[in-house]
């Protein structure tokens, strides 16, 4: 497997990870949220993790090979 193959993945476990520390399951039932920028704390951590898995996706697309070239089916039927 190659290098940028293994990268791509790495990040598309990263993404998922990040979704799911944005899950607030560590809160306890009750707890006042400490405020961070106005929001609650896990609202802040919500959206960062978010963002990040934003910029992780873009990276993991900028490293996959996508072909523009049409298949041979495609080019038949257009020159008929």
């Amino acid at each position: 497997m190659s290098a940028r193959r293994r990268l791509r993945n790495l990040l598309l476990v990263l993404i998922g990870l990040l979704y799911a520390a944005s899950i607030p399951w560590y809160r306890t039932t009750g707890e006042t949220p400490a405020l961070w920028l106005g929001l609650p704390d896990w609202v802040a951590v919500a959206l960062g993790c978010y963002a990040a898995a934003a910029v992780l996706n873009a990276v993991a697309w900028w490293l996959t090979d996508v072909s523009d070239a049409p298949d041979a089916s495609e080019d038949r039927e257009g020159a008929s």
